[in-house]
């Protein structure tokens, strides 16, 4: 983490940034999203971005080995576009988005399962990563009427954090500080007040490591533990972008027609639900905690390889590993029960996991090092 901006430079960065995303407005979105998708590539092909490109590539062929190293390279600029294009939504979304015009850009799919837990008013935990644009579930979830308590992490310029904060509240998004959720979060939940969390990240050393793309990644429990004390769903799903042309499978609501993303002003997505993780899911597993933690993390896997170019491939997603890793010893046998115990992997599965644990382990002996790069 480098240091922060000095609080006298936040008013001059807010002015500059808000004056940038003018720019869009003026060109209009279809235009702004075709230049931002160029501005991604070349991003990534410069000499100085090489070795974010190359751990992208690398990543993308760790989870999907299929594909050459050609294949992954396209894949990982592809990535980067749509970094670019994130940051164009962000300008046009608070303006198209609102209660009059937000079915011209979003078709929900899947979503009937989810509205059982939010039309009763239970406790609700809505889970998605980064992967397409993660902030279309909550904002949509607040277009249907239910008011939306989102984690983020405060921007370190106070005016633009304003602004941020200001913009989600008129959609009826409550922003809350990150740093604060293992307080927050379960009073919300007692209420009963839905709770939205981007939840891929790397949860660091502290975290519960489970299978994620085909490797053991650290991923955050204190999401399950909240789940499991408030007894509350896990609705795992995303913001999908649609491209014009696209003819995807799905279910929407009945009655309402597809979207035809040539008419969406360049702004088109499917909110769609991965998974629906319910108390009765978890009451009779062995190890409760790992198998919700795993499979909200299997949900957001299934998300990344329907569409893998809207995920940001450039994230250290395996950075922090496990001990028996770390400290360089064998798989541990009640680690291997517990993998088997959940019902998505098979058996081949399992020792793919304990192969690639393996293999992790020595070639963080061979570098003297707890990290993977």
């Amino acid at each position: 983490m480098g240091k922060p901006l000095p609080t006298w430079t936040h008013p001059a960065l807010y002015l500059a940034l808000r004056s940038a995303m003018t720019l869009p407005m003026l060109a209009g979105c279809p235009a702004s999203m075709k230049a931002a998708a160029l501005a991604g590539r070349k991003f990534a092909g410069a000499r100085f971005n090489a070795k974010r490109l190359q751990r992208a590539a690398d990543n993308i062929r760790q989870a999907m080995p299929e594909i050459d190293a050609e294949g992954a390279r396209e894949l990982a600029v592809r990535a980067y576009e749509h970094l670019s294009e994130l940051a164009v939504e962000i300008c046009f979304a608070p303006r198209l988005l609102n209660e009059d015009g937000w079915t011209r850009h979003v078709e929900l799919v899947n979503i009937v399962p989810s509205l059982d837990s939010l039309v009763h008013e239970r406790p609700t935990i809505m889970l998605t990563g980064h992967i397409g644009n993660w902030e279309v579930m909550g904002l949509t979830a607040t277009l249907l009427g239910f008011p939306i308590h989102a984690l983020y992490r405060p921007l370190d310029v106070k005016p633009l954090d304003r602004w941020v904060r200001q913009t989600r509240g008129k959609r009826g998004m409550t922003l809350i500080d990150k740093f604060g959720a293992a307080m927050d979060v379960p009073e919300l939940l007692s209420q009963a007040k839905p709770v939205a969390i981007v939840a891929d990240q790397n949860a660091g050393d502290r975290g519960m490591h489970v299978p994620f793309l085909g490797r053991l990644a650290s991923t955050y429990k204190l999401i399950g533990i909240m789940a499991i004390r408030a007894n509350a769903t896990i609705v795992v799903g995303g913001g999908r972008r649609l491209r014009v042309g696209e003819d995807l499978p799905g279910e929407t609501i009945p009655g309402v027609p597809r979207l035809d993303p040539s008419k969406a002003q360049g702004l088109c997505y499917r909110a769609e639900m991965h998974d629906v993780i319910t108390p009765e899911d978890w009451a009779d597993q062995p190890d409760p905690l790992f198998y919700v933690t795993a499979r909200y993390r299997h949900a957001i896997e299934k998300m990344v390889l329907s569409y893998p170019e809207q995920y940001l491939w450039m994230h250290r997603i395996w950075k922090s590993r496990p001990r028996h890793e770390a400290l360089g010893r064998p798989f541990p046998p009640a680690l291997k029960e517990k993998l088997s115990t959940l019902p998505w992997l098979s058996c081949d599965d399992v020792e793919r996991i304990i192969d690639r644990s393996d293999r992790d382990a020595r070639w963080l002996s061979e570098n003297n090092t707890d990290r993977l790069p």
